[in-house]
């Protein structure tokens, strides 16, 4: 628990120092800046077990006011109440489908996108579900501060049949999960979405 409070004040050690460089209007201001974030990067380099360098790699160059990172995803019944997965070559484990917001879409939008991307599946959005801060759940650690959006969608049309950068997609019933990629979805989030899509509950669950 420690461990997940230090990593956040971190994240927010780096995001004030990016602000400061959006916004820095001399030199001076900015070399400061500049070493508050090389601090931060060090420091999250240590509770991650990364090195420096790879850290700086995940990060563009700064140059407007750092917000969160937007990961948009579908949660899909078939008949028999079972989730579709699809599974990640990255890790080889599976998560519901869905990836990074896309400029120029709608969160609906990118979520029939990426279903039909990863699953081969037509599928049409019912509603919002959850909006999950990444911090307020035992994901494993990264360097991003993430939302996660899940929508419950419906097939339509369409026939399973994995993405070209996926390893496979498949339905499984709750209580049979195959073992899931942690750092996109977790048991227990999956427990909650699949009560509220079953019992029908137009409560949206929010952190």
């Amino acid at each position: 628990m420690e461990e997940t409070r230090n990593l956040e004040l971190i994240k927010r050690i780096k995001a004030l120092a990016d602000t400061g460089l959006v916004y820095a209007e001399d030199e001076y201001n900015r070399e400061r800046y500049e070493e508050i974030r090389e601090i931060g990067l060090e420091l999250l380099g240590a509770v991650m077990e990364r090195p420096l360098k790879t850290l700086k790699n995940f990060f563009m160059p700064v140059t407007d006011y750092p917000t969160a990172k937007v990961d948009v995803r579908g949660f899909v019944l078939n008949d028999a109440n079972q989730i579709l997965l699809a599974r990640e070559s990255v890790d080889g484990k599976w998560t519901i489908p869905g990836g990074w917001a896309d400029v120029g879409y709608s969160p609906s939008e990118v979520v029939v996108k990426e279903i039909k991307e990863e699953t081969g599946l037509q599928s049409r959005v019912v509603r919002l579900l959850a909006v999950y801060d990444k911090k307020c759940h035992p994901h494993p650690p990264e360097p991003y501060y993430i939302y996660k959006l899940i929508f419950l969608c419906v097939q339509i049309g369409g026939e399973l049949q994995p993405g070209f950068d996926m390893l496979g997609a498949s339905f499984f019933a709750i209580d049979n999960l195959p073992d899931l990629s942690e750092d996109r979805i977790l048991e227990s989030q999956l427990r909650q979405l699949f009560k509220m899509a079953v019992e029908d509950d137009h409560e949206v669950h929010f952190d």
